[in-house]
């Protein structure tokens, strides 16, 4: 069989507020590439912090089982860089290449790409040229080429004419004011920038010939780094742009509201090519939903945080219609450090976020309580949905070995860490 080039784009803290998801952002490349590929609505995140992440989508498993717990340039790491995507891609015949941001590893060289391609910064200002250049040169294929952009990860770019903060509204999980919307404004202006360059990669890939052979995934880390989104498990935090335009069905305009993982963008790949999928996948091939052959794929799926610049142990599991939330420690108030540095987190923080209590378990039924405000654990008429929840959760942590449930988890000698009861993530960190 011809197999496939297989093009890896990947923004930094976009969550779904893009276009296509139907934000006021304009981002009409990531909206074309929509309309001809297959976008899912319901596209979730292993974890709402940037290196755990990253790696459950190539190593096609929890944070917890990969090793990465927390942040790369921190001290974290996978357990097994074999594990990750382009070694399975590898004995099939792929040639591996990376542009731009990674965050997967302090040093990316012990990855394993066949080739690392340099760039003076993981912005889209210098990593498009680079990403155009390799498809232009007549790379080997089939190859796997990972673009990743450092937008839009704070700070944002500023804002232009196009994104008057006048007429802007911030997201829903914070208050309608001036400083609000002119942080969201500068997060347009950012996205704007972001689509940009993803319309510059997919027309090298047009003008190349290569684009009627190529499985493009364009995805993001997690949700947008505001307060109460990026590092919390509500679906604000998990819910990711997820868009697969190429070979396999992945086309047509379709749009799919099943419940999806980046854990299953593995399983997928292997499934497509008909390679052997490893035994450490946890996650399901997508193949049979864009088939038609099946209405949902996953009854559930589960999301973690660890560590991000300090450590908030949480797991969730969500079904369809309701989410389950568990912190655990005994810790009840908000850990500041993990929400990035903002003019709408001083706003929450000058309004005493920081001495606002947090539940240890939080339930919400999805279809009356879409913005997860209403924490049902505590109403006794939904005690056998929290119960099937909780069981839920356990049976997941257990089948996983989540080491969570033998008490708190270390970090690995020589991580760095803010203390939890700090204010920002550029406070002295301290090493393990």
């Amino acid at each position: 069989m011809v197999r496939p080039n297989i093009l890896y784009l990947h923004s930094h803290d976009t969550g779904r507020y893009v276009q296509p998801y139907g934000y006021a952002v304009p981002t009409p490349h990531i909206q074309q590439l929509a309309e001809q590929g297959v976008l899912f609505r319901q596209a979730f995140c292993a974890s709402p912090t940037c290196s755990p992440s990253r790696a459950a989508l190539l190593t096609g498993q929890a944070p917890h089982n990969s090793g990465m717990l927390g942040l790369a340039h921190r001290g974290f790491s996978l357990n097994d860089y074999r594990q990750h995507i382009l070694h399975t891609l590898r004995p099939a015949g792929y040639f591996s290449a990376e542009v731009g941001m990674q965050h997967i590893a302090a040093d990316p060289r012990i990855t394993g790409y066949d080739r690392l391609i340099p760039t003076t910064s993981n912005h889209t200002v210098n990593v498009v040229p680079a990403a155009v250049e390799f498809l232009r040169n007549n790379p080997p294929p089939p190859f796997f080429l990972s673009v990743g952009f450092e937008e839009t990860h704070r700070p944002f770019h500023p804002a232009s004419a196009q994104e008057d903060s006048r007429y802007c509204l911030p997201p829903r999980t914070l208050p309608d004011l001036p400083e609000t919307r002119a942080d969201f404004s500068n997060y347009k202006a950012s996205a704007r920038i972001l689509d940009d360059a993803v319309g510059g990669v997919l027309r090298a890939l047009d003008e190349t010939g290569l684009a009627n052979n190529t499985l493009v995934l364009c995805t993001t880390d997690h949700g947008i780094a505001f307060p109460g989104i990026k590092c919390n498990l509500t679906d604000q935090g998990i819910g990711v742009m997820f868009i697969l335009r190429g070979p396999g069905e992945f086309r047509g305009g379709q749009v799919f509201d099943a419940l999806i993982s980046h854990i299953d963008f593995f399983p997928t790949v292997c499934e497509l090519l008909d390679i052997p999928a490893p035994a450490w996948l946890q996650g399901k091939s997508l193949l049979p939903l864009v088939r038609g052959e099946v209405a949902q794929l996953n009854e559930e799926i589960f999301a973690e945080v660890n560590y991000h610049a300090a450590y908030e142990p949480q797991r969730a599991v969500r079904t369809p219609r309701y989410k389950y939330i568990r912190r655990f420690g005994d810790r009840i108030t908000p850990v500041l450090p993990n929400c990035d540095d903002s003019p709408s987190k001083e706003v929450w923080v000058r309004n005493g976020w920081k001495h606002r209590t947090i539940p240890h378990e939080q339930l919400f039924d999805l279809i009356f309580d879409p913005g997860e405000s209403n924490n049902l654990a505590s109403d006794p008429t939904y005690a056998p949905v929290l119960d099937e929840m909780r069981e839920r959760m356990h049976r997941w942590m257990e089948h996983t070995n989540d080491p969570l449930l033998r008490g708190d988890i270390p970090a690995p000698a020589g991580a760095r860490v803010n203390d939890p009861n700090g204010l920002s993530a550029d406070e002295p960190t301290r090493m393990v």
